[in-house]
């Protein structure tokens, strides 16, 4: 079976290339939203892709609505230095949930989730909301139907194996629920771990000093992750790549016993 690359596909002709990316959107995703079909011409009016000849990686954007600001579905994907498929990013929003202004500062400047400057007031409504750090809105509860089509596609691209790059700490959690295993960062999580754990040296720093450091944390992974972006380690989280062998699951946990 031939295996192609996302630098591969983006150089193929403008429609067959919209057809390979659109197996990555989950039927279910678009039934949710009465969308129509992915084979369909009107489905041009929802979603948007970034894919330009000469370049290896592809973003695609699904709304549910012509002139939504946020898309159903973000993705931004990827190929790794010896051709596997390397997941950046991968979003799914509720568009009937409010929206938290994390990713922008009141100004307008763009906070890249967070990473390059926060939005605290923001953060601290969406913590009180319940959602985990980079969220603007709920999720759509729909990671087993997105986990299952995604495979699909990486099936039909001839892979048998694909990356994923943790932006938070929640996420690292979820990835490992879903079988991955750490390719890079699976010690860093370990110290986190026991440093949570107790007589751990972040115990002390759950000290209420600010929203994001509530003592509750150390039973939440949400919450853990909350003070992990606040600053907790000393550190950012960075440095973690995570990889999924397809049909199989490789058992890790990092965090056993936590609630989210």
């Amino acid at each position: 079976m031939k295996t192609f690359t996302i630098g591969s596909i983006n150089n193929l002709p403008e429609d067959e290339k919209r057809r390979i990316y659109m197996r990555v959107i989950p039927r279910a995703l678009l039934e949710r939203f009465h969308l129509p079909a992915a084979d369909s011409k009107r489905i041009r009016n929802f979603i948007r892709f970034k894919y330009a000849p000469g370049t290896s990686d592809v973003e695609m954007y699904l709304f549910h609505e012509e002139h939504f600001p946020d898309p159903v579905l973000y993705g931004h994907l990827t190929d790794t230095l010896n051709g596997q498929i390397h997941i950046l990013l991968y979003i799914l929003n509720d568009p009937d949930s409010p929206r938290y202004n994390v990713d922008n500062m009141p100004d307008g400047r763009e906070t890249k989730f967070g990473t390059l400057c926060r939005n605290l007031e923001a953060e601290q409504a969406a913590l009180a909301a319940k959602l985990a750090p980079g969220q603007v809105r709920h999720g759509l509860r729909m990671l087993p139907e997105a986990t299952a089509t995604f495979e699909r596609f990486i099936r039909s691209l001839g892979h048998s194996i694909y990356f994923v790059e943790p932006l938070y700490y929640h996420n690292a959690i979820i990835f490992e629920r879903y079988g991955f295993s750490y390719q890079e960062g699976r010690r860093f999580m370990e110290r986190i771990q026991t440093g949570f754990s107790e007589g751990g040296d972040l115990l002390a720093r759950l000290d209420n000093s600010s929203t994001f450091r509530q003592p509750a944390a150390k039973d939440s992974i949400r919450l853990r992750s909350w003070a992990i972006h606040d600053g907790i380690l000393g550190e950012p989280f960075t440095n973690v790549t995570m990889y999924k062998h397809l049909g199989k699951s490789a058992g890790v946990n990092t965090c056993p016993n936590v609630a989210w």
